[in-house]
């Protein structure tokens, strides 16, 4: 009996999806499986957009790195000053585009003659400095926080929750200002420029924890309803190694995600604080000082406020696109 043409007999093995690769045999098919971080590694390499974002936050980190010897080559010392360079009537850069010439790529400061290109290298420093390591405090405390709310239920829960909850409904950028302005200049023995960033670096990280740990308290919520934490627990696995060695792995893929879209908001905060005459004192470079100096300049050298304004938007949407395309590349349904 015939069943017509659009009804052609194959045979039912399909070809190998675009997560499994095939391994031809002599005579058989076989099926290579790959883990989940190849899985998410191939998806990661086909987001070309993450990919230049990636590429563009390691450059960035480069350019943080080698700072000192990219001044030494290509600029100044970071706080040398060029009267010869500024015009002593107007107190403005000598010549277009803010002063730009071969011997400073970037043009020199109104006023102070100070080389940009020098004082960008190392706010790039701080800023990726103060930005990473806050990052890295609201994902430590989120997490142990988020964690011990979801597992433990009950009072547990309930106090660690009030306390997110007033700490997201607190004006955090008006309790910095007021914390780090009545902070000592001197902390740990360390003074000057990184003692303001440890400041930093606490005060950011402190008050970004909430939002990675309600993050986490949800996804214990229903990962410790599954049956892999039951059959833990009916082992007689404690809670330290439910938390620890069953959850928390399971928990990687959202909080590295979460890490990653945490830091360009960090960037931001720095930037803000360093604006409002809180964050990096003076003469130490930040981008955030240098658009705040720019504000008395910007009609007569708009170079000044351009180029850190560009340099934070650009780590910024960095970021924010790596970590877009690392959430993509992460998730399990994801086609």
């Amino acid at each position: 009996m015939s069943i017509g043409p659009e009804a052609s007999i194959t045979d039912e093995r399909s070809a190998p999806t675009d997560d499994a690769a095939a391994v031809r045999g002599t005579g058989d098919t076989a099926i290579a499986g790959r883990s989940l971080k190849q899985i998410a590694w191939r998806r990661l390499k086909r987001d070309k957009v993450a990919m230049g974002g990636a590429f563009v936050v390691m450059f960035l980190v480069l350019l943080a790195i080698l700072a000192p010897v990219l001044a030494r080559i290509w600029g100044h010392p970071v706080n040398e000053f060029h009267g010869d360079q500024i015009d002593p009537t107007f107190s403005t850069p000598i010549g277009s585009f803010g002063g730009i010439s071969k011997d400073f790529i970037l043009g020199v400061e109104p006023s102070s003659g100070r080389d940009i290109f020098s004082r960008i290298l190392y706010g790039a420093q701080t800023t990726l400095i103060v930005a990473v390591l806050s990052a890295l405090v609201s994902t430590v405390l989120g997490t142990l926080f988020g964690l011990a709310a979801g597992y433990l239920g009950g009072w547990v829960d309930s106090i660690i929750s009030r306390v997110m909850d007033f700490l997201l409904a607190f004006p955090q950028l008006l309790f910095a200002i007021a914390l780090v302005s009545v902070l000592p200049q001197s902390i740990f023995g360390v003074s000057g420029r990184w003692s303001r960033v440890l400041v930093l670096i606490g005060v950011i990280g402190f008050f970004g924890w909430p939002y990675i740990g309600r993050i986490v308290r949800g996804q214990t919520l229903s990962l410790r309803e599954r049956e892999f934490i039951e059959a833990s627990k009916s082992l007689g696995a404690g809670s330290r190694r439910i938390l620890f060695r069953e959850l928390l792995p399971n928990l990687a893929a959202p909080i590295l995600v979460y890490t990653t879209l945490i830091i360009p908001t960090n960037i931001l905060t720095d930037a803000a604080l360093s604006f409002l005459g809180v964050g990096i004192p003076p003469p130490n470079p930040s981008w955030g000082g240098m658009l705040s100096d720019a504000l008395s300049y910007y009609t007569d050298d708009p170079m000044y406020m351009i180029i850190p304004g560009v340099m934070i938007f650009v780590t910024v949407l960095a970021f924010n696109l790596f970590g877009d395309g690392l959430r993509d590349a992460l998730d399990p349904k994801a086609r």
